[in-house]
C-alpha cells in the first residue's frame, strides 16, 4: 500500500495544477499511469443544478463513437416475439417474467436490461435490486421499447447512460486508457455534448461549473470548462 501510495504521489506531481483542454488532458492521464491494468477513464461534471428539483433533474445517455472498449451483457426481458428479435440482435440474456424470478433469486449476471413496455408490471418487483446497480429500465434512456434490436445494438455499441447524483455531479466512463488519445477525446467530447444538450429549461446561471478527467486509479485533471462553447464540438 505505501508504494502504490508513492506512485499515486508522483502521478499527481506530474499534473500540473491548472485546467487543461480536453486534447491536452487525455495524453496526460496515459502518460502519468503507473498500474498494470487497462483502467477506466472516467469523467467527472459538476453541474449548476439542485437535483432535489424534479425539474432540474439531469438525465440521459450518449453512444460512445469509439466505444467503452467492453461489450457489456445484454438481458432482454421481453414477450415470445420480441425475445427471437432480442436473440438475432445479440443479446446476452433473453426472456420473459421466469427471469423476474431468476433476478429476485440473485442471479445478477448481466451489465444491462432491456424490456418491453408489457413486461414492465413485472419488472416492476425488481426495483430494490435493479435500482441501486442503475440497471432499472426506463423509457429515457431507450431501455423500455419495443424496439428492442435497437436498444441492445446500442448499448453493446457503447452507450453510456449518465445521471446527476445528489451533489450536482455526473460520473461517466469514456473509455480505457489503453485507446488511442484521439479516440478518448472524441468520446469525452461526445458525452460532453450530451450533457449539455440534457440541461434543463429551469438551471440558472452557470451550468458547467467544474469538469475533472482521471484514469481508475491515477490523480484527477481539471479540465477547463469556462468556455463550454469551445469545450463541447458539436
Amino acid at each position: 500500500m505505501r508504494s502504490r501510495g508513492k506512485k499515486y504521489q508522483a502521478a499527481r506531481e506530474a499534473v500540473p495544477v491548472r485546467p487543461h483542454s480536453v486534447e491536452e488532458a487525455v495524453p496526460l492521464i496515459q502518460k502519468v499511469k503507473y498500474s498494470k491494468f487497462d483502467e477506466t477513464v472516467e469523467m467527472s461534471i459538476r453541474l449548476g443544478v439542485d437535483p432535489k428539483h424534479a425539474d432540474q433533474m439531469v438525465r440521459g445517455t450518449v453512444v460512445l463513437p469509439h466505444g467503452l472498449g467492453k461489450s457489456k451483457s445484454v438481458l432482454v426481458i421481453a414477450n415470445a416475439d420480441k425475445q427471437r428479435e432480442a436473440r438475432e440482435a445479440g443479446a446476452d440474456e433473453v426472456g420473459g417474467e421466469e427471469v423476474v424470478d431468476r433476478i429476485l433469486g440473485g442471479w445478477q449476471a448481466f451489465d444491462a436490461v432491456v424490456a418491453t413496455p408489457d413486461m414492465m408490471r413485472a419488472v416492476g418487483k425488481l426495483g430494490k435490486v435493479l435500482g441501486p446497480r442503475g440497471l432499472m429500465p426506463n423509457p429515457k434512456t431507450g431501455t423500455v421499447t419495443l424496439d428492442v434490436a435497437k436498444a441492445v445494438n446500442e448499448i453493446k455499441a457503447g452507450k453510456v447512460e449518465f445521471r446527476v447524483d445528489k451533489a450536482g455531479v455526473v460520473h461517466a466512463p469514456i473509455g480505457r486508457i489503453s485507446f488511442s488519445s484521439d479516440n478518448l477525446v472524441a468520446n469525452a467530447h461526445a458525452l460532453l455534448g450530451s450533457i449539455v444538450k440534457a440541461k434543463p429549461s429551469a438551471a440558472k446561471g452557470r451550468y458547467v461549473r467544474s469538469v475533472t478527467m482521471s484514469s481508475t486509479m491515477g490523480p484527477g485533471v481539471l479540465i477547463d470548462s469556462s468556455n463550454v462553447d469551445d469545450l463541447v464540438k458539436h
